[in-house]
């Protein structure tokens, strides 16, 4: 059997390794490779901060969220008690998010996550001490960063070794693709480029500007839920502060007044940051979709399962989509028509 993985982000390495694990002692010859156009570190996801949680995935089903986002927690619960943790870029953090509304904080997947607990009103009183606007409600925990800078090396790294194989390559239609090649099945995670390479109109770009600084003595994450809020996000050795979610704003270029923005609501939530070393600021494009795509289309006697349009959930929900599409590949192997094939 040979597949071929589209996209070198963190959904298409996490479908790569998935698959070549799963199917190397099952099949008797079985070939992966990933073909992308960029690999890391020039992937969207290098420049995010890796912090496990749902965000903006519009209208996907809550039941499919929890389930894809809790089979990655599970995973990188299994990596961060391992000798790879470090590798990885795994680590077990705090997790504090408030909102400034009487909304509450959505929290379907709060079962997921350790000691989840609402904040009270002396811990709301605290972190309203520098604040003009107040924050009303808040839910504390913990879970997992897991920093794509290393997350990714590492993945491709595992892909590798189990004679996994990379090709830099740009693809301009999928379909035409599948016709002049002799891959048996094609797994789509080419992300916001599902809008020119199918042609897809409910990918739209979610353009995201942080900012990184080095600030070591912060170990804990804090989240404005609001539409105007901030976040900071630790890292190993810098700190993300963030951040903009501008649908359909194509630019990739720092914003002076985003930087600003950022800066300023970081250090009126944490006055301490005024003495933090500012390092660079960073953009990326994440691909939003009304909801995410994950299914089978059968092109003549050729499979392609489509996996993208992730949002701002890449790594949330990465290796719970790869195992998704594990089981539909599964499923497809046991259709008479295609294994006889295979």
């Amino acid at each position: 059997m040979r597949v071929c993985v589209l996209g070198g982000g963190i959904n298409g390495l996490s479908c790569a390794v998935s698959i070549l694990e799963y199917f190397k002692d099952k099949l008797n010859n079985v070939e992966v490779i990933v073909i992308s156009e960029k690999f890391t570190p020039n992937t969207t996801g290098d420049g995010s901060a890796g912090l496990w949680g749902p965000y903006l995935l519009g209208d996907t089903s809550a039941a499919k969220v929890h389930q894809w986002s809790k089979d990655t927690h599970d995973f990188l619960e299994k990596l961060w008690i391992s000798e790879d943790a470090e590798e990885a870029g795994v680590c077990l953090i705090p997790v504090t998010r408030v909102a400034t509304t009487d909304t509450p904080i959505a929290d379907f997947w709060k079962d997921i996550v350790y000691g989840f607990q609402h904040l009270t009103q002396t811990q709301l009183n605290e972190l309203n001490r520098y604040r003009e606007k107040e924050f009303k409600s808040g839910i504390q925990f913990m879970t997992f960063t897991s920093e794509p800078r290393l997350l990714l090396p590492y993945l491709m790294k595992r892909f590798q070794r189990q004679g996994g194989r990379i090709l830099e390559q740009k693809i301009e239609n999928i379909y035409n693709f599948i016709k002049v090649t002799d891959y048996d099945v094609v797994i789509n995670c080419v992300g916001l480029g599902a809008l020119k390479l199918l042609n897809d109109t409910n990918m739209y770009p979610i353009r995201g500007q942080v900012s990184r600084i080095k600030a070591p003595w912060l170990y804990s994450v804090l989240l404005d839920e609001s539409d105007d809020g901030n976040y900071i996000i630790p890292n190993s050795t810098t700190v993300v502060l963030g951040g903009t979610h501008q649908e359909n704003n194509f630019n990739t270029s720092v914003c002076s007044k985003d930087k600003k923005f950022i800066l300023d609501g970081c250090k009126h939530i944490i006055p301490a940051l005024n003495d933090a070393q500012h390092l660079y600021d960073w953009v990326g494009l994440r691909p939003g979709r009304t909801s995410v795509r994950l299914e089978l289309e059968q092109c003549g006697e050729k499979l392609l399962i489509h996996n993208y349009g992730h949002g701002g959930s890449g790594v949330t929900l990465a290796w719970g989509c790869a195992q998704e599409v594990l089981n539909i590949l599964e499923n497809a192997l046991n259709n008479y028509k295609l294994r006889s094939k295979l």
